[in-house]
């Protein structure tokens, strides 16, 4: 029996805030990969090393979390005025299938590097000096993002003192610009109400706020489900028991928000919405073992993504959480004691982070327009990712 032999395909690994992934541009995949379809999920598949029933990923790029089984694709520009297409594929893990319905706030941090250095945006739009402003196409969730890229001696400039809870090692700061965050058909609260009653078989009645803005979030009270809002990851992923709550919190609201149909449909759809909880500042200490007070933040905050609690914070969670705090009312604004608010401090298991966002109420419907914060990015490694010919 003979076998395929390998493939190199030319790709970036890279860091963008909290998370990794496997940078592609569009042009240099295989052919029957450049367009949507299963040839490319399966593609994308292999280079991570997925589906891997040891859910360890040690026969591919990805780290074994959902922070770092992450895809992207860059393209040319679709739309006027735009730098690059940016699209993102969050890799399942332990099941064959790539999610495409959102977006990784986190990585779109690399983004604006990757187009620079990959010749999407024009020579002449590059200072020598200074800073690249790179104007990206979400098109996952068709929405602009734009990304604020340091230039130094007219390349990134990748290292600096810029220093981002949930990173190990400082790096250059990025500022990132999510404009228009809330759903495109402007139902930012998708129920039509800033707090619902979530009926949950098994689990109760609960409060939520379920929002459309970087990313569909559903948030609880931490007090509602028996927590405190300074849990770590090994509290909860630990606890399958609460891991299960989570997902069946998670498959209802989605219905609810009118995502999916049947709750059923919510394991093809792993990415989103998400799910967190909220509470209260008080005193905790982070998983790095730095201490956190009361004093340092306006809100607790924990979230769980592909299934797990995340170690720090999804980027477009974040643009979610300072949204939601925008919005009187909301459990995160009445967490972050209530008022009007145009940037929010959260902790989360890493340590903490500043978001700011504007909202506004318009005709009795909320909106948002833009979300910002900073974060950082850097190349890991370049060349060639290799996959069996005939693995897609």
């Amino acid at each position: 029996m003979t076998h395929a032999p390998q493939i190199r395909v030319p790709a970036t690994y890279m860091r963008g805030g909290t998370s990794k992934g496997v940078f592609f541009r569009l042009q240099d995949l295989p052919e029957a990969a450049q367009v949507p379809g299963q040839a490319r999920d399966n593609l994308l598949l292999r280079v991570i090393g997925s589906p891997d029933p040891y859910q360890k990923q040690t026969d591919g790029m990805g780290g074994a979390t959902s922070s770092t089984s992450k895809t992207v694709i860059l393209a040319e520009p679709t739309q006027p005025d735009h730098d690059v297409d940016y699209l993102f594929g969050q890799v399942s893990i332990d099941k064959p299938f790539v999610d495409w319905s959102g977006n990784c706030g986190n990585l779109t941090a690399a983004v604006g590097a990757f187009a620079i250095n990959g010749g999407f945006v024009a020579r002449d739009r590059i200072p020598e000096n200074g800073t690249c402003t790179v104007r990206i196409w979400q098109a996952n969730i068709r929405k602009t993002i734009v990304a604020h890229v340091p230039i130094t001696n007219g390349e990134v400039q990748e290292t600096g003192d810029f220093e981002l809870d949930g990173v190990t090692f400082p790096a250059a700061e990025v500022q990132i610009e999510f404009m228009d965050p809330a759903d495109g058909d402007g139902a930012m609260f998708p129920t039509g109400n800033v707090v619902d009653d979530l009926e949950v078989p098994g689990v109760g009645t609960l409060k939520a706020t379920m929002i459309n803005a970087g990313i569909p979030t559903i948030f609880i009270n931490a007090e509602d489900i028996g927590y405190k809002g300074t849990e770590l990851q090994d509290d909860i992923n630990s606890d399958p028991k609460a891991l299960e709550m989570f997902e069946t919190i998670r498959a209802h609201g989605a219905v609810k928000m009118g995502l999916i149909n049947d709750i059923a449909e919510a394991a093809n759809r792993q990415h989103t919405p998400k799910v967190a909880f909220v509470a209260k500042p008080v005193d905790y200490v982070a998983s790095s073992g730095k201490q956190i007070t009361a004093s340092d933040i306006d809100v607790l905050v924990r979230a769980l993504s592909m299934g797990k609690l995340h170690h720090a914070m999804m980027g477009t969670a974040a643009v979610a959480i300072a949204t939601a705090s925008a919005v009187p009312g909301s459990l995160v604004n009445l967490a972050a004691g209530g008022g009007d608010r145009t940037h929010v401090t959260f902790g989360h298991p890493s340590g903490t982070l500043r978001v700011g966002a504007e909202a506004k109420e318009v005709n009795g419907q909320w909106t948002a327009t833009k979300a910002i914060m900073s974060r950082s990015a850097r190349i890991l490694m370049e060349g060639w990712v290799r996959v069996p010919g005939d693995c897609f």
